[in-house]
């Protein structure tokens, strides 16, 4: 059984992602919003937490560190630490992302990686302590992704964190359960700016349908909308 996805943004009011770009406000400041979403991803008691390729490349700062010698991996499956209990998960397709070890913050990080990544960036994977799953498919199948994390880990709720790509093919996909967003009293307005999600050049039109289930103001101007998501009937 996959894990119950629940999508955890905080955006401007019109979709931005960054807040060092937003306006400010008389209401509440950055920080004050960053602490209400990080206070609020706890709440979840979510197993774990899983980003895009280039978000997780903002917290990881390692470089290559390819292992010398021999190796052998498994083109499938690895678990380095079978014993933990919460997990930073990364979707990286084409292997880019690098790791100085199997931990971040106390979670335990998964990679999830696209069918042609090379064995030698699994060997690097595997010397860091950090646990992997390949995709079977050319085209990386999320949902299969998701049944073994629930299958392999025990990973029952799960919070989908950005970025835009990510957010988007989830959503795409059938896979989220619930959209968690967190409306600050901002705006970004810059051209071209990313927004907590995207999908192609149709968008999502077609593939998910919102209800809401409730909206709440909170401290420093936020709103707290909360909407179940369903794939278009």
């Amino acid at each position: 059984m996959r894990p119950h996805v629940t999508c955890h943004m905080i955006t401007s009011l019109d979709g931005g992602l960054h807040p060092s770009r937003w306006t400010s406000s008389p209401d509440g400041d950055r920080a004050g919003w960053s602490e209400t979403y990080e206070a609020m991803h706890k709440t979840f008691d979510a197993d774990g937490w899983l980003v895009g390729r280039v978000t997780m490349a903002e917290m990881s700062k390692a470089g290559p560190h390819p292992p010398e010698g021999h190796f052998d991996v498994d083109r499938s499956l690895h678990i380095a630490n079978p014993d933990a209990k919460s997990f930073a998960i990364a979707v990286d397709q084409h292997g880019k992302l690098h790791f100085n070890s199997g931990d971040f913050d106390g979670d335990h990080v998964i990679v999830l990686l696209g069918k042609d990544v090379s064995d030698l960036h699994l060997a690097e994977l595997v010397a860091d302590r950090v646990s992997y799953i390949v995709s079977d498919n050319q085209e990386m199948d999320l949902a299969s992704l998701l049944e073994i994390l629930g299958r392999e880990f025990s990973i029952r709720r799960l919070l989908l964190e950005g970025g835009a790509g990510v957010n988007g093919s989830f959503f795409a996909a059938g896979l989220v359960d619930e959209l968690s967003l967190l409306v600050a009293p901002a705006i970004d307005a810059r051209k071209g700016s990313d927004r907590f999600i995207e999908y192609g050049n149709d968008g999502l039109a077609g593939k998910c349908e919102l209800s809401l289930l409730s909206c709440d103001r909170l401290d420093d101007g936020l709103l707290h909308l909360k909407y179940a998501v369903m794939a278009s009937a």
